[in-house]
């Protein structure tokens, strides 16, 4: 009797110990501090400046989140810190509490849903084939004896080999350590395509030397949302965080913010990427969720 008081008792201090392992707001709250996960070319959804400054459409949404967390804690002052992450570390970053809130360009899918949370869904993605426009290259079939750049840790050669249209196509893999890197290994020539996110591929080619030398083509291989990730089992943080997102899409700021990242001159160089908001993304805003990518799929 005593082993099975000593036993539940060690359960309730561990399950103890996960909450406030899982109470970011309390972490928040304590250390007047924040830690937001950025990347470094995510596209416009978030890419760095250089000099450590961050930037785009879920950059800027995630420090308005912040804000209103800060107001929602009542804290006089905030602190917060901009933590760069890649596709290898980002989830791991997030589990171990070096980052609080990651707003990058992660998919929300059901094997990642095991360890970490989503907030709803503020971008969904189309993934595409890029290539150089003199390459020739218009679909999948093309592919066959050529190399294929994606980024580590992404989904996206997985997703244009388990295409329907890609039975019978063999080609070769080649990984860039970000998105970057891939785009650098097809801009160089040591990749005949890069596959991943479309609006990833916009963003490094209007940010190119020559943008009118690549060109996205082919079918849309999956659709993906795309979420802000958050720890698992902490509800109280997750509602702060659906709710400022929910506020931004009702008040109109979020389409503001999506307009100044995606339709209009961007910096560091000045050009546009051009991406209009989808129908998809219009769908997700209108009715707000966390659904993974297989309830897209189902449809």
């Amino acid at each position: 009797m005593k082993k099975s008081l000593f036993v539940l008792a060690a359960l309730a201090a561990a399950g103890a110990a996960q909450a406030q392992a899982t109470d970011t707001l309390k972490k928040i709250k304590d250390s007047g501090s924040i830690t937001l996960g950025v990347r470094e070319s995510s596209g416009a959804l978030s890419y760095t400046l250089g000099d450590g400054k961050y930037a785009g459409f879920h950059t800027e949404m995630a420090l308005k989140i912040a804000a209103d967390l800060q107001k929602q804690l009542g804290l006089a002052k905030l602190e917060i810190k901009q933590q760069p992450v890649t596709s290898q570390n980002r989830l791991p970053l997030v589990q171990n509490g070096t980052v609080d809130l990651e707003c990058g360009s992660t998919t929300n899918n059901a094997t990642r849903g095991k360890d970490v949370a989503f907030a709803v869904t503020t971008f969904v993605e189309e993934v595409r084939i890029a290539v150089k426009t003199a390459s020739g290259i218009t679909n999948i079939g093309q592919l066959t004896g050529k190399t294929v750049a994606t980024t580590t840790g992404t989904t996206s050669v997985q997703t244009l080999r388990k295409h329907e249209r890609a039975n019978g196509v063999d080609f070769k893999e080649i990984f860039g350590k970000d998105h970057a890197d891939s785009f650098l290994l097809l801009e160089s020539g040591r990749a005949d395509a890069f596959v991943m996110d479309g609006q990833i591929l916009a963003g490094n080619i209007s940010k190119s030397k020559n943008p009118a030398d690549f060109k996205i083509v082919g079918e849309v291989l999956s659709v993906e949302p795309i979420a802000c990730m958050l720890r698992k089992d902490d509800p109280a943080f997750k509602k702060a965080v659906d709710d400022s997102i929910k506020n931004q899409i009702k008040d109109g700021s979020l389409a503001k913010l999506y307009d100044k990242w995606f339709m209009q001159a961007i910096p560091p160089t000045n050009t546009k990427v051009g991406l209009p908001l989808s129908d998809a993304t219009k769908s997700a805003w209108a009715a707000p969720n966390d659904k993974p990518m297989e309830d897209y799929a189902k449809k």
